[in-house]
């Protein structure tokens, strides 16, 4: 079981990542997927989540309106569409997979925004 995010880096606030997350060695589908992130000295919240087939999404206040979150089954990886950033999107972006009481990590993929 592994997941590898790609697409962090530095911006300016306003502009946009997106971030991807795919999944190899278990059965994708039957996973619910996440982004959590994490800042410095702070801890780890959830972002956005969906379910298993794409059609339940749900996000923190913070980033309605601005963040995305997909998921294409047959590439088994799931996105982070991240628009307008601020300086307090800063932080650690995590992918993580779930499925009943089982779930796992990637590594994380940094997004710094910052003039």
């Amino acid at each position: 079981e592994q997941l590898v995010e790609s697409g962090g880096g530095l911006v300016q606030p306003g502009e946009s990542l997106k971030l991807s997350c795919r999944g190899s060695g278990f059965t994708f589908t039957s996973y619910v997927m996440s982004w959590y992130r994490q800042a410095p000295g702070k801890e780890r919240e959830l972002v956005a989540q969906i379910s298993t087939a794409g059609g339940t999404t749900k996000y923190r206040d913070s980033v309605k309106g601005r963040f995305t979150i997909s998921r294409d089954n047959a590439k088994n990886t799931v996105y982070l569409q991240m628009n307008n950033l601020k300086p307090e999107d800063t932080a650690v972006y995590y992918c993580n997979a779930r499925r009943a009481t089982w779930d796992f990590w990637g590594q994380g993929t940094h997004v710094t925004v910052t003039v």
